[in-house]
């Protein structure tokens, strides 16, 4: 049996999932090992974050961004930072010819999400949207069954990430969820869920051929105190379906004021609704770390399902696919293509265009290097 390929990390922010070790996820085909991390603000928290997190004595703790892509003994480079950083960021890592695993949102708009793509082509490298929830093995099964038509033809798919808050009292006017310099409101942080998962099963499931965008009817409410969206719902109709001549429309909500989850114990049961001309698949919430559906056929007969994460968060998953499209050269994933990407963030540039959600010009411009 051959030995399991190994992919050096750099850790651009923080995360503790890939000291997780693999075997308790079945994987012995890869290992992932931190070999540095940065702080923008401080190498004690570098440090510390690689003590905590038992990373090899080995490992290397910079106090800035620029010192970690300047490390040679580093295979690609994780991005955790604020979404309205990670254009900065993540061009930072490529002009550097590192390669990116870039946490979602991608970027703020489609134009950054462009001139990565066009950056790392530019440069040969890998980069993927770190879109964790699509390596889950429940979707992957999920979206195995649409292509295989055990839903039959798909018409709509229903997606619902919302969290009830006292918004003014927990978030104020400066949290980064309400905050306009980095990107807040729910479209971005929390909507960009329930468009994943509309993406994934009515987009994502056809042929790369027959992949068209969406139509984009949406709506918002602003948050008064710093004018990000507090509220936002986008009916998506796609032109083409998985397996019929038909559209399909794509539901895809959130919201700070009500939950998808009411009384947090799951009684309002799915977040996530597939609803195909065989049946439905419903999926309980949280939408970006789900573990338990069910497919409930036409005749009635029900399937639960129940997808335990072993150990740690879940975003572990991403970092396996990242580390065997390097291992196999591969310079995107098929799991979350850069074709997709855009598309995306093209979606949510005409969901903020339709509501005039407009952010700060540093954040929103592709001019690089901008210091935010």
């Amino acid at each position: 049996m051959a030995s399991a390929h190994t992919i050096r990390w750099g850790i651009l922010a923080f995360t503790k999932d890939l000291m997780v070790d693999p075997s308790t996820r079945k994987v012995s085909d890869i290992k992932h090992t931190v070999t540095a991390a940065a702080s923008s603000s401080s190498v004690d928290r570098a440090r510390k974050f690689l003590e905590d997190c038992k990373c090899p004595s080995t490992a290397a703790g910079y106090g800035s961004y620029d010192e970690l892509v300047k490390d040679d003994n580093i295979d690609i480079i994780y991005i955790a930072t604020p979404h309205s950083h990670h254009y900065q960021n993540t061009m930072l890592c490529l002009e550097a010819g590192k390669n990116v695993l870039c946490e979602k949102a991608f970027t703020v708009n489609a134009a950054q999400a462009r001139k990565l793509v066009e950056t790392a082509k530019a440069k040969n490298l890998f980069l993927m949207e770190a879109v964790w929830t699509r390596y889950f093995p429940l979707s992957i099964q999920i979206r195995q069954m649409i292509e295989d038509g055990q839903l039959g033809a798909v018409h709509r798919v229903i997606a619902d990430l919302s969290f009830a808050k006292n918004v003014e009292k927990e978030w104020g006017i400066k949290h980064r969820m309400v905050n306009m310099d980095l990107a807040g409101g729910c479209l971005l942080d929390l909507g960009i869920y329930s468009i994943t998962w509309v993406f994934q099963c009515l987009y994502h499931t056809l042929p790369a051929s027959l992949r068209k965008p969406p139509s984009v009817l949406a709506t918002m409410e602003k948050y008064a105190p710093t004018g990000v969206d507090e509220k936002t719902s986008m009916l998506l109709t796609f032109p083409s379906a998985p397996h019929g001549a038909h559209s399909a429309h794509g539901i895809a909500l959130t919201n700070f004021r009500v939950a998808t989850d009411v009384d947090g114990k799951n009684t309002a049961k799915p977040a996530i609704r597939i609803q195909g001309t065989k049946g439905e698949i419903q999926v309980d919430g949280p939408a970006f770390r789900p573990t338990t559906w069910r497919f409930i056929h036409t005749d009635g007969e029900v399937e639960e399902k129940v997808n335990e994460i072993p150990g740690g968060h879940g975003m572990f998953w991403e970092a396996d696919e990242a580390a065997r499209c390097l291992r196999d050269g591969k310079k995107q994933s098929e799991g979350m293509g850069w074709e997709e990407s855009v598309v995306i963030m093209e979606t949510m540039d005409e969901v903020r265009r339709q509501n005039g959600l407009v952010y700060p010009e540093k954040i929103e411009t592709t001019e690089y290097p901008v210091q935010l």
